[in-house]
């Protein structure tokens, strides 16, 4: 792990936290893209972990690309299938990467977050909100298009119009705005936001494991997927489900009213 991206392990829950903050936490220009593969392979090798809270440090939740970056690849020496590579390679594998993660991601989003860091807080499952938080899908302001998937996570986060209003305009909302159009869930007190997220953390990590990843699989495969093909999908999830340890304490501990322990 690079010097990017912090990783903290207790019990079932991984906090990771973006720890760039002299430049906002920015996703290019660093090791931020290495970093987040590398976390996201730790994870999914896991299967104590049930949970990942993303933060970032300072007042700075993701500036998105740094400006030192994007000014190169408009340069003249830069090529274009050059720079078609680098967004393959880079930021739009870390898309891939965090969305198919199979652990519940919430993003606890303490300050700005901009461009690329509105959208990678679009990657995760669940966003809360410091009631300093601002968001933007600043692309248009410099002239280019959200690269790394913005424009098909966005509008599943909350509609094509209101997707389009910021992504057209360059607009700058705030916490209270962006909990009124559903992009987060929750705002708290910006001192209270890293408690709220771990207490919603445990609601999750109670779980038991198999069913906690499962459950977002099926639920990623359902946004892309005609209901007959999720029906399938489900009946297979569910034979694998049934027949885990897990399952069957939790069916023990239910009839014998007591909390389950899982393996």
């Amino acid at each position: 792990m690079g010097d990017f991206l912090l990783y903290e392990q207790n019990d079932a829950l991984v906090t990771l936290t973006m720890n760039q903050p002299d430049k906002r936490n920015p996703l290019t220009g660093n090791d931020a893209v290495a970093d987040f593969h590398e976390a996201i392979e730790r994870i999914e090798a896991d299967p104590s972990v049930r949970c990942v809270i993303l933060t970032g440090n300072g007042p700075s939740f993701s500036a998105g690309g740094d400006i030192q970056t994007i000014e190169d690849q408009a340069s003249p020496e830069m090529a274009q299938m050059t720079i078609r590579h680098w967004y393959r390679k880079g930021i739009q594998s870390l898309s891939n990467a965090l969305f198919n993660l199979e652990v519940p991601i919430i993003a606890a989003v303490n300050g700005h977050a901009m461009g690329a860091g509105l959208d990678l807080a679009c990657m995760c499952d669940i966003r809360i909100a410091s009631d300093k938080a601002v968001f933007a899908e600043s692309f248009i302001k410099l002239g280019i298009i959200p690269g790394d998937g913005g424009a098909w996570l966005l509008p599943r986060v909350i509609g094509m119009a209101r997707a389009a209003e910021l992504a057209f305009t360059a607009d700058v909302i705030n916490a209270a705005k962006a909990l009124e159009w559903n992009l987060v869930s929750q705002v708290v007190p910006h001192d209270q936001l890293m408690s709220a997220a771990n207490a919603l953390a445990l609601r999750i990590t109670q779980h038991p494991s198999h069913g906690v990843r499962l459950t977002k699989r099926l639920m990623k495969e359902a946004i892309h997927a005609r209901l007959d093909s999720i029906l399938e999908l489900s009946a297979a999830f569910q034979c694998i489900a049934h027949k885990t340890a897990d399952h069957h304490e939790a069916v023990k501990a239910f009839k014998e009213k007591r909390p389950p322990v899982y393996s």
